[in-house]
């Protein structure tokens, strides 16, 4: 079974392509989005995935980063749909409860076809991560990403910071990104059954 995907996304904002491998076992990431912070978020998303995956994007950067972390969560949650195909025989749910120090995150992953995002993080994050990566657009990567991969995605922070003081931007979604990444290895592995796992027949 070869579950690759290829997509190339060209738009008057962005122009990206992606390449993904659910069966890379380890294999490369290659990221290049020209927003620092966010390629350091999904190589987590390739490297603690298990996936091949690679990223080219140029973007309009002149005027902000929205449409660059917009648009590329969007290819990438087309790669996933495509590379899963009909879905026979994948685990389909799974779940994953990622620390980085003081945070805690969870995801929690269907792989349903019906797109459904609910995501859970505190409000009073710094509101830029470096000089591009605006934390409050971590919402819309969920919901731009599991919309397109036609998924039901639960991403919740369980614990953003230690007591009297303030979440550190960084790490929480750092650790989102880690438990997606875990929650996504476990749901798309084969178990052994053929099978379209649904009693519908069909996802």
């Amino acid at each position: 079974m070869n579950r690759t995907a290829s997509i190339e996304r060209n738009t008057g904002e962005t122009t990206i392509r992606v390449a993904l491998d659910l069966d890379a076992k380890g294999g490369s990431v290659d990221v290049s989005t020209g927003v620092g912070f966010y390629d350091h978020m999904l190589h987590q998303l390739g490297k603690h995935g298990g996936f091949g995956l690679i990223v080219h994007t140029e973007g309009d950067l002149h005027i902000d980063a929205h449409h660059t972390i917009e648009d590329t969560a969007i290819a990438i949650g087309q790669a996933f749909a495509q590379a899963l195909g009909d879905k026979a025989g994948v685990r389909r749910f799974a779940d994953a409860t990622v620390p980085l120090d003081e945070v805690l995150a969870r995801a929690v992953v269907d792989l349903s076809g019906r797109p459904y995002v609910v995501h859970d993080e505190p409000l009073d994050m710094a509101p830029m991560i470096g000089p591009e990566y605006p934390s409050s657009l971590t919402r819309h990567v969920w919901e731009s990403f599991g919309h397109h991969a036609r998924m039901t995605l639960h991403v919740s922070v369980l614990r953003a910071a230690n007591p009297g003081q303030k979440p550190d931007a960084h790490h929480v979604v750092e650790a989102q990104f880690k438990a997606v990444a875990r929650a996504l290895r476990d749901a798309v592995k084969l178990d052994g059954d053929a099978g379209i796992p649904s009693t519908k027949g069909v996802l």
